[in-house]
C-alpha cells in the first residue's frame, strides 16, 4: 500500500481510496472475462512472475492483438516485458506479433543485469533473448545509467485561449473547483463556443468533480448530439465510447448511463460490443435494477437473427422475471424452436400459481399447448402428446371437444390415419354436451372427406383402389347416417332419465324390432322415477302398446304388470298405466278383463292412507284416484248393469273425489234409467259437496231438470230450491238464476212475484249487469201493467245506476213521456239528467234535449236549456284536475293562449274566470233567433210530433232565430195552432182501460 494512502490526516486520501473500492476494478478479473473495447491502453508492471504467468497466456494474447490492431497504447515494465511474449499473429500463431517493433528496456532487464540479481537461475526465460529469437529489435541503456522517455502526444488538446469576458469565470474556477454550479454557469456562457473547447470545459470540470452524475449526463448527451447525423464508421464514435466508459469507471452504479451508452452501441450497430455492455451493466448495477435494463436488452437481441443468443439471454432474464414466461414463448414460436416452446409452455401450465400477463386463463394456455403440439407432431419431440392431452381432457371437462380434436388431429399430422379415427369415435362415444359433440362431429366428418377426396386423387384406376375408395365412401355416408342417433346418445349420456330423448331414440330405431325391444328394455331400467325428465309412464305404455301392435298381446300384459308396479313420484301416472292397460283389454274386446282390472285397480288397501300422503307408495294411494274411478264409472255404463254402475257412483261420492262434472254424469244416468227423484238426490249430494263456484253447473243442471221435469207442479218446492241457491249466489252468476226464478214465478206464479223477482234481480247482479236487468225488468212490467207503471222503475234505475247507463235510461224515460204527450215531465226528466252530462264530452244528450226543446218547447223554454247548460259547464269548468286537463288541450288544440283571453292577467284564477266567460260567449252564439213570431205549442200525438218537426225543419233550417228588437210579449200576436184529437193506444193503459159500453 502506498504510504501517502497510509496517511490518516489526509482526508482527500481517505475518500478516493474508499471510492476507489467501491468501484468495480477494485477486485481483479479474469482475463477471459477482460473486454478490450471498455480499455484505452494497457500497463503491465515490473513483476518477475510475468516470465511464468503471462508470457505464455492465450487471453492476454488476444488482448494484445486487439490492442496492436486499435492502436492503443501498450506500455511494458521491468520484467513485465514477458507478458508481450503471449501475442502471437491470429491466423498461423507463428510470427511474433512484435516481431517488426523496436523495444528500448531499461538494463534492468538485460543479461547482465539479470545475471547479477540471485534469481537468475530460476528465470524459465531471459526477456532479451526472447525477443531477438523472435525477431524483434532490442536496444538498452548502459549500466546503472538513468533512462529517460520522451511521450510524444497524438491527438493533443487544443491549446486554451482565454478572453477578457473568460476570466471571471475562470477565477471563480480556481477559488471553486469543486463547485458544479460554477462549472455549468461556466459551460452555458461557452455553449455557442467550438465542440473542442466546449468538451475541454467539461474534462475539466470532471478531472475535479470525476464523481458528477450531472456532469457525467450532460456531458455524454453533449457527445452523443455533436456526432448525430454522422456515419457510424466515423472516428468521432469511438471517441464518444471512450467517453462513456471513463464515465462507467465512476458512473457504473447509474442505470440510465448503461441505458444511454447501450442504445449508443446498439445505433452503432456493433453487436458484441453491445452485448457486452448489456451483460457489464447487469453485473454492476444492483439486481433491483435489472428491471430497466432488460427490456432493452431483449429488443436488442430479438432484432438480429442470432436465435442461439437470444435464447441464452431469455433463459437469464426468466430466471429474475418467470412471469415472463409467455414472451419467451412466443419468440421461440417465431424463430421455430417449437420443441423447446412447448416444454415451457408446459411447466407453466402445470403451475397453479401461474398468473398470465396477456389475461390467459390456464385453460387457454391449455388450448394453445395442444395446438402446438398436435399441429407440429415432427418438430415436438420432448413432450408426451397423448398423455398431455388426455391429462387436459381429465381436467378441464367443461370444454372437451377441442382437445378431443387436438389430439385426433396430432395423430392424423402423425400419419397415423386408423388411430386418429379411434380417437373420434371415442370422443364422440363419450362428450356430453351438443357443443363439444358438434365439434367432434363436424371434424371428423371433415376427416372422413378429405381421406376419401384424397385417395380419388391418388387413385391409379385399378381395382384394389376402386374397392378402398367405395369402403371410404360407405364409411362416411354410414357416419352422416348416424348423426341423430350420436346426437342422442349424447342428450342421454347428459340426462339419462330424460323419458323425451328415450322416445326420440326408439323413433330413430323406426323398423328395427330387436333394436326397439333393447332400447326400451335399457330405458326402463335406465330411468329412475324420481329424477325423470318427462312421465315416466309413457315410457311403460309405448312399451306394451309395441309388443300390442305387432300381435304379442300376452307379452303387452306382462309389460303393464310390470309397469304398475313401478314406484311412480304421482298417482296419476300409475293411474295413466292401468288406464292404458284397460284400454288394451278393450281394443281386443275383452270387456269382463277390462272390468276386472278397474276393479283390482280400485280395490282400497288393508289400512286406511290419505291420498296426499306422499310417504306412502302410489299403489297405496290409487283407489282414491279420480282418473281411476271415472274410468271404472265409463266402463260400468257401457257394460256393466245399472246397480253396479251406481254403486260405483255412489263410492266415487263416499270417497268424496267427485267432480261437478262426475255429479252431473251420475244425474243424467240416473235419468236415462227413470230414476228421476234418485237424481236429483245425486245432485243435491254434489251441492253438499261443493261450494261457489264449482256449485254453479250443479245448480244450473239441478234447476234446469227440475223446471223441466215439475213446471208448476211443484210450485212452492220449486220456489224453495230457489231461494236456498240465491241465498249465497255470487253476483257474477245471480243473473241467470233470477231470470229463471222470474219465468217460474211468470209462467205459472203470480205477476207480483215475478216483480219482485226482478226487483230483487236489479239489486243482486254485477253492476254491469244491472242496466240490462232493468231493462227486462221495465220491459216485463210494461207487458203486465202498462207503460205508466215503469215510471217507477225508470226513477229507481236512474238513481241506482252508473252515470253513463243513468243517462242513457234518462233518455229512455224522457222518449217514453214524450210519447205519452207529458212533454213537463219529459223536460224535468232532461233537466234532472243535465246534472250529470258534461256539454264536452255527451253532445249527443245535449243535442237531444235542443231537438226536444224545438219540437215541443218555446222561447223560454230554450233559453232555460241554454242557461242549464252554461251552469252545468261552468260547474265542471271548476273541477281543478279536470280543468287542468282541459287547458293542456285548449293550449294543444287552439292557436291562441289563454292570455289572449285575459291580457295582462298572471293567476290562475283569472285565468279561468277569463276561459269561463269566453265559453259563455260562444254558448250565447247558441242562442235561437228568430224571424217571426214565437209559436207556443201544446202537448200532442206522435203524427202531429213529425208534422211539427217537418215544419221546423223547413221553416228554421239551422236553428231557431230570435229577434232581438226590444219587443215584448204583449206587443206580439200569438199564431194559435189547431190541435186534432186523437185516441190513446188501448197498451198504455194495460188492464186498466175501460171498455166502450162503461163509457
Amino acid at each position: 500500500m502506498p504510504e501517502f494512502l497510509l496517511d490518516g490526516s489526509d482526508e482527500q486520501n481517505k475518500r478516493w481510496l474508499n471510492d476507489f473500492r467501491m468501484k468495480s476494478m477494485s477486485v481483479p478479473i479474469n482475463l477471459s472475462k477482460v473486454d478490450a473495447n471498455r480499455y484505452s491502453c494497457i500497463i503491465i508492471p515490473h513483476a518477475p512472475g510475468a516470465v511464468v504467468d503471462l508470457a505464455t497466456d492465450d487471453d492476454l494474447g488476444l488482448i494484445l492483438n486487439q490492442f496492436i490492431k486499435e492502436k492503443k497504447p501498450i506500455c511494458a515494465i521491468g520484467m513485465g516485458v514477458a507478458a508481450l511474449f503471449s501475442a502471437f499473429d491470429e491466423d498461423e500463431k507463428k510470427d511474433w506479433s512484435f516481431k517488426r517493433y523496436s523495444l528500448t528496456c531499461v538494463c534492468l532487464t538485460t543479461v547482465f543485469e539479470l545475471a547479477r540479481s540471485a534469481d537468475f537461475i530460476n528465470l524459465a526465460m531471459v526477456p532479451e533473448d526472447v525477443i531477438k529469437d523472435n525477431g524483434g529489435v532490442y536496444s538498452h541503456s548502459d549500466v546503472d545509467a538513468v533512462h529517460v522517455t520522451s511521450v510524444i502526444k497524438i491527438n493533443t488538446m487544443p491549446d486554451i485561449i482565454f478572453n477578457e469576458e473568460d476570466l471571471p469565470y475562470e477565477e471563480e474556477i480556481l477559488r471553486n473547483p469543486y463547485s458544479i454550479k460554477h462549472w455549468l454557469r461556466y459551460i452555458l456562457y461557452k455553449k455557442d463556443a467550438n465542440n473542442e473547447i466546449v468538451n475541454l470545459i467539461y474534462e475539466r470540470a470532471l478531472r475535479e468533480l470525476p464523481g458528477s452524475y450531472k456532469l457525467w449526463y450532460n456531458y455524454l448527451k453533449l457527445r452523443r448530439k455533436q456526432v448525430y447525423g454522422k456515419c457510424i464508421t466515423d472516428p468521432a464514435y469511438e471517441d464518444v465510447n471512450n467517453a462513456f466508459e471513463r464515465s462507467l469507471v465512476f458512473m457504473h452504479k447509474m442505470p440510465r448511463i448503461w441505458l444511454d451508452y447501450c442504445q449508443f452501441l446498439v445505433d452503432q450497430k456493433k453487436i458484441t460490443r453491445t452485448r457486452h455492455a448489456f451483460d457489464q451493466a447487469l453485473r454492476a448495477l444492483p439486481v433491483t435494477q435489472h428491471r430497466r435494463i432488460w427490456p432493452s436488452y431483449l429488443q436488442f437481441i430479438k432484432s438480429y437473427p442470432i436465435p442461439e443468443t437470444a435464447i441464452r439471454i431469455y433463459r437469464r432474464y426468466l430466471k429474475l422475471c418467470p412471469e415472463n414466461a409467455e414472451e419467451y414463448i412466443d419468440y421461440l414460436k417465431s424463430i421455430g424452436r417449437l420443441d423447446e416452446a412447448a416444454i415451457r409452455l408446459g411447466s407453466i401450465v402445470n403451475k397453479d400459481d401461474f398468473v398470465s400477463k396477456e389475461g390467459k386463463s390456464n385453460h387457454q394456455l391449455w388450448n394453445e399447448l395442444c395446438d402446438l403440439t398436435s399441429k407440429n407432431p415432427d418438430r415436438v419431440k420432448s413432450l408426451k402428446v397423448d398423455a398431455i392431452i388426455r391429462g387436459g381432457l381429465e381436467r378441464y371437462t367443461e370444454q372437451l371437444g377441442q382437445l378431443w380434436n387436438s389430439l385426433a388431429d396430432y395423430y392424423s399430422r402423425s400419419g397415423l390415419f386408423e388411430r386418429a379415427r379411434d380417437i373420434y369415435e371415442e370422443a364422440i362415444q363419450t362428450v356430453t354436451t351438443v357443443r363439444d359433440f358438434s365439434q367432434v362431429f363436424d371434424a371428423y366428418a371433415q376427416f372422413e372427406e378429405s381421406m376419401v377426396s384424397t385417395k380419388i386423387e391418388s387413385s391409379s384406376g385399378q381395382e384394389e383402389d376402386n374397392i378402398d375408395i367405395d369402403l371410404r365412401l360407405a364409411r362416411f355416408e354410414e357416419l352422416m347416417d348416424r348423426r341423430p342417433l350420436l346426437l342422442n346418445s349424447v342428450l342421454l349420456r347428459q340426462n339419462p332419465h330424460n323419458v323425451h330423448e328415450w322416445h326420440k331414440r326408439i323413433k330413430l330405431f323406426e323398423g328395427k324390432l330387436c333394436e326397439i325391444i333393447n332400447t326400451y328394455t335399457e330405458a326402463v331400467q335406465t330411468v329412475e322415477p324420481k329424477l325423470a325428465t318427462g312421465k315416466l309412464n309413457s315410457l311403460w305404455i309405448s312399451f306394451a302398446k309395441f309388443y300390442d301392435e305387432n300381435g304379442q298381446i300376452e307379452d303387452a300384459r306382462i309389460i303393464f304388470e310390470k309397469a304398475v308396479q313401478v314406484p311412480y313420484v304421482k298417482v296419476d301416472d300409475l293411474a295413466a298405466v292401468w288406464c292404458d292397460w284397460a284400454e288394451s283389454e278393450l281394443k281386443h274386446e275383452n270387456y269382463e278383463q277390462a272390468l276386472k282390472l278397474m276393479q283390482r285397480a280400485t280395490t282400497p288397501p288393508s289400512r286406511k292412507v290419505a291420498y296426499y300422503d306422499e310417504t306412502e307408495t302410489v299403489q297405496m294411494r290409487l283407489h282414491k284416484s279420480l282418473k281411476v274411478w271415472s274410468m271404472y264409472a265409463d266402463l260400468e255404463e257401457s257394460f256393466g248393469t245399472f246397480k253396479s254402475c251406481k254403486t260405483v257412483y255412489d263410492r266415487i261420492l263416499d270417497l268424496r273425489i267427485a267432480t261437478p262434472q262426475i255429479i252431473i254424469n251420475f244425474g243424467l244416468f240416473l235419468e236415462e234409467n227413470n230414476y228421476f227423484e234418485d237424481a236429483f238426490k245425486a245432485y243435491e249430494k254434489g251441492i253438499a259437496l261443493f261450494k261457489w263456484p264449482n256449485v254453479y253447473s250443479i245448480w244450473n243442471t239441478y234447476l234446469t231438470k227440475f223446471l223441466d221435469r215439475y213446471g208448476g207442479k211443484k210450485l212452492e218446492r220449486a220456489r224453495d230450491l230457489l231461494e236456498q241457491c240465491l241465498s249465497d249466489c255470487p253476483a257474477k252468476f245471480a243473473k241467470n238464476f233470477y231470470l229463471l226464478y222470474a219465468k217460474l214465478e211468470e209462467d205459472h206464479g203470480l205477476a207480483r212475484h215475478a216483480m219482485a223477482v226482478y226487483d230483487r234481480a236489479t239489486k243482486a247482479v254485477l253492476p254491469d249487469e244491472m242496466f240490462e236487468m232493468f231493462n227486462i225488468y221495465i220491459k216485463k212490467a210494461a207487458e203486465i201493467y202498462g207503460i205508466t207503471h215503469t215510471r217507477a222503475i225508470y226513477e229507481k234505475a236512474i238513481e241506482m245506476l252508473p252515470d253513463e247507463h243513468a243517462r242513457a235510461m234518462c233518455l229512455k224515460f224522457a222518449d217514453l213521456e214524450r210519447k205519452l204527450g207529458e212533454v213537463d215531465r219529459a223536460r224535468a226528466i232532461y233537466a234532472h239528467c243535465s246534472q250529470i252530462c258534461d256539454p264536452r264530452t255527451t253532445n249527443e244528450f245535449w243535442q237531444t234535449w235542443k231537438e226536444f226543446e224545438i219540437r215541443h218547447g218555446n222561447e223560454d223554454t230554450m233559453r232555460e236549456m241554454l242557461r242549464i247548460k252554461r251552469s252545468v259547464q261552468a260547474t265542471y269548468n271548476t273541477q281543478v284536475n279536470f280543468m287542468s286537463a282541459q287547458m293542456l288541450a285548449a293550449s294543444s288544440q287552439t292557436t291562441g293562449t289563454v292570455s289572449d283571453l285575459a291580457p295582462g292577467m298572471k293567476d290562475d284564477m283569472r285565468l279561468l274566470e277569463a276561459k269561463v266567460a269566453h265559453l259563455s260567449n260562444e254558448a250565447k252564439g247558441d242562442v235561437p233567433k228568430t224571424t217571426k213570431e214565437v209559436a207556443f205549442v201544446r202537448g200532442s200525438t206522435q203524427i202531429e210530433d213529425e208534422k211539427l218537426a217537418e215544419m221546423s225543419r223547413s221553416a228554421n233550417p239551422d236553428e231557431i232565430v230570435i229577434e232581438e228588437d226590444g219587443e215584448t210579449d204583449e206587443e206580439q200576436t200569438v199564431e194559435e195552432v189547431n190541435i186534432e184529437q186523437q185516441d190513446i193506444p188501448s197498451e198504455v193503459f194495460g188492464g186498466l182501460k175501460k171498455d166502450a159500453k162503461d163509457d
